[in-house]
């Protein structure tokens, strides 16, 4: 028979009692801030009585604290877990925006825990006991390794770009090939990065083809400075044609005028061996002559989210002393994991082994199809009939704008679970978006496919220990 509403909200367990057997089921809710889960263990239950009022609920049993418990936990775990988490990256793009790009060796976590843990010598000399540059902490490693006579780090490589063209090209010209326009992630324009230095941007060529006659036929009197910019993740292909930068940099020797150079996603490495395209590396680019070279810390470079302009020590005095270099600074944090990073890269094979992007690029596709297999018969054995599982060859990409459309062979796990099994393939993906830690992979050809490339140690129990409590729940531990 069914309960009048009146009983029903009577019914209703105490906040004293919610609380009590929350952090009593659950050592996470145990040490989360207490008014953060009374709040979310609040509106729960403010949800349960919307019910009521709407007639959605009728038995009493069904707002007992006993029935609602496992909902009431699921939803106070959302409710006060971090919104930055750690995410199992199974999608096999390395440097993947949407899941915070690198990931840091741990030479560099290490770093940036020494840093954060308690004080440091961010801005202190510790020659003279006076105020010191944060500026120069990195400085020397730049130089080392790229070749250029003076660095500075700044926040990202917008901020880079946003800094050079403010500190030498505001109120004039700064002429780029209309190919180079680009729009990246997140619908910034470097267009519109460009005006917000107050440079005035002179497009030449057309769309595929610039030549360097396009580049001389435009300097004249508010001409500032020659500007390459990297295209990011397009291609241009067929009928195209782009200025040498020797070139462009004999250009601007004959008329007097700074090249700059916004590499994006810049290299200190060579990946030839890897099967991608030989793309100029910082070392190259300053080489050929190029006054300054804006690039990221962190895509395929493997450091933390930071930019670094690198080039002729006058300029980047300049830009030092520019009021706008104090916004756009990095922090301790920032320092600390990008100065460990640049360590690892004096020697090239330590950086190839501990730095987890370059580590991940050069793995070799017999290396990638035995860690394939390996995870593949670990899930067999776990999830016995409900699902099939498969190795198949496929492709990996780099992501984070570098080699756009170069695939890199790999092998993807592959799961299809069978028909009675608690989800499809695609109901296992979406589930999986939901699990601590969520894990993300790809949907293909009816299953739900994972690439060992982006997979870290200890990624492979927690994939398991998942596939088991979403397929074969009856065999899930705790």
């Amino acid at each position: 028979m069914s309960a009048d509403k009146g009983s029903l909200f009577r019914a209703l367990p105490a906040m004293d009692s919610v609380l009590a057997a929350a952090t009593e089921a659950d050592p996470l809710l145990a040490a989360a801030p207490r008014p953060l889960l009374r709040e979310a263990l609040t509106a729960f239950w403010d949800a349960v009585r919307q019910d009521i009022r709407e007639g959605r609920v009728s038995e009493a049993e069904d707002v007992s604290l006993e029935r609602s418990l496992p909902r009431m936990l699921a939803c106070a775990r959302a409710a006060v877990a971090p919104r930055l988490r750690r995410v199992v990256n199974g999608a096999g793009v390395v440097v993947h925006t949407n899941m915070g790009r690198s990931v840091l060796a741990d030479e560099a976590v290490e770093a940036l825990l020494t840093a954060a843990s308690g004080y440091s010598n961010l801005e202190l000399d510790l020659t003279t006991g006076g105020r010191g540059s944060r500026h120069s902490l990195c400085e020397s490693l730049i130089c080392r390794l790229t070749g250029a006579e003076a660095a500075l780090v700044v926040n990202n490589n917008a901020a880079a770009v946003l800094l050079l063209l403010d500190t030498f090209c505001k109120g004039g010209e700064a002429i780029v090939s209309r190919g180079e326009l680009v729009e990246i992630g997140g619908s910034f324009r470097i267009p519109e990065v460009m005006a917000k230095s107050g440079a005035i941007l002179r497009d030449v060529g057309a769309t595929n083809r610039t030549h360097l006659r396009d580049y001389e036929q435009a300097v004249g009197e508010q001409t500032r400075a020659l500007l390459r910019v990297h295209t990011s993740n397009y291609r241009i292909v067929g009928f195209h044609s782009a200025v040498a930068l020797e070139d462009l940099v004999a250009l601007g020797r004959r008329r007097g005028l700074p090249v700059f150079e916004d590499v994006g996603s810049g290299s200190l490495t060579d990946f030839s061996s890897v099967g991608l395209p030989n793309e100029p590396t910082i070392q190259g680019i300053i080489a050929a002559g190029v006054d300054v070279a804006t690039f990221s810390g962190d895509k395929v470079l493997g450091g933390p989210q930071a930019g670094i302009l690198a080039g002729r020590a006058d300029m980047i005095a300049r830009m030092k002393a520019n009021q706008l270099t104090r916004a756009l600074r990095c922090d301790k944090l920032t320092l600390a994991a990008l100065e460990a990073t640049l360590r690892l890269y004096c020697d090239p094979e330590t950086a190839r082994r501990r730095i987890p992007t370059l580590r991940m690029l050069f793995m070799t596709p017999q290396e990638l199809n035995r860690a394939a297999r390996s995870l593949a018969a670990r899930l067999r054995r776990a999830l016995g009939d409900a699902c099939d599982v498969t190795v198949r060859p496929d492709v990996s990409r780099v992501g984070g704008g570098a080699f756009p459309e170069c695939d890199l062979p790999t092998s993807l796990v592959c799961l299809a679970p069978r028909a009675g099994a608690p989800l499809s393939a695609s109901g296992l993906r979406q589930a999986l978006l939901s699990t601590a830690p969520p894990v993300v992979g790809r949907l293909e050809d009816g299953a739900f496919c994972l690439d060992p490339r982006t997979l870290l140690p200890r990624d492979v129990a927690d994939i398991v220990a998942l596939a088991v409590l979403l397929l074969r729940p009856e065999n899930a531990c705790g």
